[in-house]
């Protein structure tokens, strides 16, 4: 029996509804602004609506996001130098003990031993084959993963510990511009990317993700043809459990490396998507160019 091809839901990454929109624009333009419910309505907008959205897309309530926006630039005033209770006070906290309680309750530490942390920001949004998160410094693209990827809250501790920081949704214009780009990419329009990477990790594992950019897109290399180009033929399990490491999908393109046999082995965002991408990418190529 032939084996049907694999579909997913096309679900535009752009799909964000209106109000949705005009609520993200206000906070862009005032990270101090505080929205609440009887603030929707008079708005015309119903807060249920708003807070399933941010719930489903964010994983946590409007309001919640709404003060994680004010800690991100409440620790970006103070790593500027800022007193701890002018930062607090200007980013709308009620007191210093609110901040202060805030910033315990998603890491553990007082804002004052926080001073000198990297503040890296974060966002998910919609792909066709399912939702991703980015996560950026001031640097570039630290990770880009599917939301269901299993090593992911491991990702993120170890980002978090690699470059002593602390992860907030907000605006960052590497964020931007990666979202820009992946879109692209799923329309067909875009083979390779410029976004800036921040991608910390061993040597060793540098030069694997290195390697992975030079394969072309809608071609695959096997692990043992990896490792050749590496210098280290020998290096075949090492070099896989790097790219098994590799945070930032699609752009760090591990999905085009298979088994010696030419079957798909491991992938972060599963085997079903490794299939598709690699699917996908020989078909755009397949597709007659058109002439401008």
């Amino acid at each position: 029996m032939q084996e049907k091809p694999l579909t997913f839901q096309m679900t535009p990454p752009d799909e964000t509804p209106e109000e949705v929109k005009e609520m993200m624009t206000a906070l862009q333009q005032d990270p101090y602004l505080k929205i609440r419910d009887a603030d929707l309505r008079r708005r015309g907008i119903a807060p249920g609506r708003i807070r399933r959205w941010f719930k489903n897309h964010h994983g946590m309530t409007f309001h919640a996001y709404q003060r994680m926006l004010r800690i991100n630039t409440a620790f970006t005033h103070i790593q500027n130098g800022a007193a701890v209770t002018t930062s607090a006070s200007d980013r709308g906290f009620e007191s210093l003990s609110t901040f202060s309680d805030n910033v315990r309750s998603l890491f553990g530490t007082s804002p004052s031993t926080d001073r000198e942390k990297t503040v890296l920001t974060l966002v998910r949004f919609t792909t066709p084959i399912g939702p991703m998160f980015a996560c950026a410094s001031e640097k570039g693209l630290c990770l880009l993963e599917f939301t269901d990827r299993r090593m992911l809250e491991t990702e993120f501790k170890d980002l978090r510990h690699r470059l002593n920081a602390v992860i907030l949704p907000g605006e960052n214009p590497h964020l931007n511009q990666v979202q820009r780009e992946i879109q692209d990419y799923f329309s067909g329009r875009r083979k390779t990317f410029t976004v800036p990477l921040h991608a910390p990790g061993t040597a060793f594992q540098q030069s694997v993700w290195t390697a992975l950019q030079d394969i072309p897109y809608g071609q695959t290399r096997s692990y043992k043809e990896q490792a050749v180009v590496l210098g280290k033929p020998k290096a075949v399990r090492a070099l896989a459990s790097a790219n098994g490491h590799n945070r930032i999908g699609i752009i760090i393109p591990c999905h085009r490396v298979i088994g010696s046999d030419g079957h798909l082995t491991g992938y972060g965002g599963g085997l079903h998507r490794k299939k598709w991408l690699l699917d996908f990418e020989k078909a755009q190529l397949k597709k007659p160019r058109i002439k401008s």
